[in-house]
């Protein structure tokens, strides 16, 4: 079967940017350019309500950026980072499944979905995580470094050997989720224990 007249000219349109720093950044008025962005830093730039829909990022570092309520359909997010950004709104759940792969420092991401999202070994370190979906999602062996979860909804989620340790307000029913060999402190046992009524002391 020929390829159509225009296919060379349409693959060769396509984006592919690598190693390069974009900062200070404004995508609000005019979204970030489709395409393919490897090993690429953005520092201090705004998304909020940006359309990135289809866009590939691998081995990429977002640094104090706002991409609150921005539309993620069949975003690939491969070896990403978020330091000290602002994520609110966020549906992770309708990104690319290949090889999702993101980590979150000092971030502001709550009501965020991860519904049914698979990531494993994911590490959440001092962030916000308030109103959270968690919902069905594979969040074995991750780590939640002095997270708030505050009202995050957990129902079915994986969280075998998830490290809860540090992490506080989370509210977890041992008997919808699966928990087994999960790390938690003392101090999180009542979010565990709460439909028991019981009262737990040191």
């Amino acid at each position: 079967m020929p390829f159509p007249s225009n296919y060379f000219q349409t693959a060769m349109a396509a984006l592919y940017i690598v190693d390069q720093i974009f900062e200070k950044q404004d995508y609000t008025p005019q979204p970030l350019p489709k395409g393919e962005y490897e090993s690429c830093r953005f520092e201090s730039c705004q998304f909020q309500e940006s359309d990135l829909k289809n866009i590939r990022f691998t081995d990429c570092v977002f640094k104090d950026c706002n991409l609150s309520m921005a539309k993620l359909a069949g975003v690939t997010f491969r070896d990403v980072v978020f330091e000290d950004c602002k994520l609110m709104g966020l549906h992770f759940d309708v990104c690319n499944d290949l090889l999702f792969s993101v980590s979150f420092t000092r971030c502001m991401a709550d009501l965020c979905s991860f519904y049914r999202r698979k990531m494993k070994k994911t590490r959440f370190e001092n962030c916000s995580l308030k109103e959270c979906d968690f919902s069905e999602a594979d969040l074995s062996q991750s780590v939640f470094v002095d997270c708030n979860l505050e009202n995050a909804v957990f129902e079915n989620t994986h969280l075998e050997k998830a490290d809860l340790r540090t992490a506080f307000n989370y509210r977890i029913d041992p008997e919808k989720n699966h928990l087994k060999k999960a790390r938690v402190s003392i101090q999180g046992l009542p979010g565990l224990l709460e439909k028991y009524d019981l009262s737990v002391e040191n």
